[in-house]
């Protein structure tokens, strides 16, 4: 027995998505298909789009945010745990990874919950401020360019309401966040980004060891 995270060697996680994973069959077709793709490693693992899932409807999550849509699993993890009612504006800016994930949407019969807007997330998030809809969202989710997450941060917990839940992707980034002889440009935002939300008094946090570091930060009241 430890006080610490078990160490997930191959064949625990084997054995812990054998008796835990629910992957619908299209979601497995579609992480087959990117898997597949130069930049693979881009998209979430299968365990952490089931725990995405299952916080959005914890939350009762109507209206979510993504930034950075990939080919499109987390969004549509997410679509297929929302209400009827339910939709996401999802940020990106890459017409051929999104064509994939439309592909995958309207497959999926969720098409209609997602609005996706190819442009700048920056731009988006702020068109979004100006259109009155700070604090209207129920819960976002953040990985796209890692020198952008702080700025991604602060519009995104404008957007949110009073309880409403972020997550934030590759928080511990395979390890080198801790690793001080790496000094990267990626590595030293996301460093800052960890550091900087430890002390953000606005949100209650936790950084989990599920993908490369999966942070949840709930806005407070």
């Amino acid at each position: 027995m430890s006080n610490r995270s078990i160490p997930l060697t191959d064949s625990l996680y084997d054995y812990m998505n054998s008796v835990s994973l629910r992957e619908p069959p299209l979601l497995l077709e579609l992480r087959e298909e990117t898997a597949r793709m130069t930049q693979r490693s881009m998209q979430i693992s299968p365990e952490q789009g089931q725990f995405m899932a299952l916080l959005a409807r914890l939350t009762g999550a109507r209206r979510c945010l993504e930034v950075g849509v990939f080919t499109g699993y987390s969004s549509l993890v997410t679509a297929l745990a929302l209400p009827v009612d339910g939709r996401i504006v999802a940020c990106d800016v890459s017409e051929e990874w999104t064509a994939v994930a439309r592909r995958y949407w309207q497959r999926a019969g969720v098409a209609d919950k997602v609005d996706l807007r190819l442009a700048p997330a920056l731009q988006t998030l702020d068109m979004l401020l100006a259109g009155g809809e700070a604090g209207r969202f129920d819960f976002a989710f953040i990985d796209a360019d890692k020198t952008g997450y702080l700025v991604y941060y602060e519009r995104v917990l404008s957007l949110l309401r009073p309880g409403g839940l972020l997550l934030v992707d590759n928080t511990l980034w395979g390890g080198r966040v801790a690793d001080p002889e790496v000094a990267d440009a990626d590595t030293v935002a996301l460093r800052h980004f960890n550091e900087v939300l430890h002390r953000d008094e606005r949100v209650d946090l936790s950084l989990l060891p599920l993908g490369d570091g999966l942070t949840l930060a709930r806005k407070r009241g």
